[in-house]
């Protein structure tokens, strides 16, 4: 079972700001899981092959092939913003 500085912990990691009730119920809920978890280490699971998946599908790739790209004064083109020596001019974010 997780202790509650663990959660505290693991919220610190996600940067979420828990309150002592969310805490508490992350505590359990956490703990709930990890303890499915470990009962899934019981299963004898051997002769069987590891999968990532069970469609069949597979991931069609496009060639490496080297070619010509888009020059950047029609890509400059294409944007409503107004541009400057070769840029598009943005609003300062500082």
């Amino acid at each position: 079972m997780l202790t509650k500085d663990q959660v505290r912990h693991i919220a610190k990691l996600a940067r979420l700001d828990l309150n002592e009730t969310e805490i508490e119920k992350f505590t359990k809920q956490l703990s709930a899981i990890l303890e499915h978890a470990e009962m899934l280490k019981e299963v004898n699971t051997e002769g069987v092959e590891p999968i990532a998946q069970i469609t069949g599908l597979t991931n069609i790739q496009a060639g490496d092939e080297p070619r010509e790209s888009t020059k950047s004064e029609a890509l400059l083109e294409c944007s409503p913003q107004p541009k400057k020596d070769g840029m598009i001019k943005v609003k300062n974010i500082f």
